[in-house]
């Protein structure tokens, strides 16, 4: 009886930090979107969202409310359940990914962390492509297949990048990695291209501007999301921020070894965010050739040659020291 009400209080704990946990990334998707408005409004010269209570604070709230309270319509060609599905797989993916990063607390500590991420990652892909071809329409259609040879591309590229990681310390556990930069020199020092490959190919990955092809407004209306409206709408687009947060945390940990608990790691995903905002006020839209060749013929070329580098040093390290 003892041992039942230890193991109860356990999973009460446990299902308390992740709503914690939940709910804390929400309000920094929040307030994320409130720094994006007020930062592009800069940029363009002119104040962002100022009047929804003191400077604008309470904003996103109120945005996040008219969202939700907008009418639905019913569309007549969509293929419902895939339809309806969509934005939920794709907000689920985001929050599955955000419970593995393991905090203090140390919730979740996975041996394979980097597979598991590199698993959600692939499955994002997924639902941009059902969600545009459910909705039956031609923009809808043409961002899910531009999403499908985008993500493909630069996951491969991305993917390898987390392999050249996995070389330096041998361990695809997220926490290693944190371990491994506190004893010795962070791989910001070690391997600066590698790291701005990564932080170009999130950025891809994340579908922001300069890459941001599947939601081309010039030329797709709105892209795969053209034909959601109201609670649809929301969740893809929390999904979306909540993937900008996600992907801050883990570069962080991984080129500076700062923990998921600290200041320092707060200020290394604020800097990446800001970052991601600036390229979208600053750079236009790529030409999407362009974007394949960038990926094809450059990044995969340079960083298959680091991870032969890098394979052929530890080698050399272990036969001779």
């Amino acid at each position: 009886m003892k041992l039942e009400l230890i193991l109860v209080k356990d999973y009460f704990f446990i299902m308390l930090c992740l709503l914690i946990k939940v709910i804390g990334v929400l309000i920094g998707v929040a307030f994320l979107t409130m720094l994006e408005r007020k930062l592009l409004g800069y940029i363009q010269d002119r104040k962002g969202p100022n009047k929804v209570g003191y400077l604008g604070i309470i904003q996103p709230f109120s945005d996040a409310v008219k969202l939700l309270v907008k009418e639905n319509i019913k569309l007549i060609k969509i293929n419902k359940l895939i339809y309806f599905l969509s934005p939920m797989i794709g907000f689920y993916m985001s929050m599955m990914l955000l419970i593995g990063l393991p905090l203090k607390e140390n919730l979740f500590s996975m041996n394979l962390f980097l597979f598991y991420m590199m698993s959600c990652l692939s499955l994002g892909v997924y639902v941009v492509s059902m969600s545009g071809w459910s909705s039956n329409s031609n923009y809808s259609i043409l961002g899910g297949v531009r999403s499908i040879a985008q993500s493909l591309s630069y996951e491969v590229s991305m993917f390898l990048i987390f392999f050249i990681m996995f070389m330096y310390v041998e361990s695809f556990n997220i926490i290693d990695f944190l371990m491994y930069q506190e004893n010795f020199l962070m791989f910001f020092f070690v391997n600066f291209m590698v790291m701005s490959m990564l932080f170009i190919s999130m950025v891809a990955e994340l579908n922001r501007m300069p890459f941001d092809f599947i939601e081309g407004e010039s030329e797709l209306v709105s892209g795969f999301n053209v034909e959601y409206m109201s609670g649809a709408f929301t969740l893809i687009f929390l999904g979306e921020y909540m993937m900008i947060l996600i992907m801050g945390m883990i570069y962080s940990i991984m080129f500076f070894g700062y923990d998921f608990s600290s200041f320092k790691n707060f200020f290394m995903v604020l800097i990446f965010s800001i970052l991601i905002i600036l390229i979208r006020g600053c750079y236009p839209r790529m030409r999407y050739d362009n974007l394949m060749y960038l990926c094809w013929f450059y990044f995969l070329g340079v960083v298959m040659l680091n991870l032969f580098l890098i394979f052929i040093l530890k080698y050399y390290f272990f036969m001779y020291f």
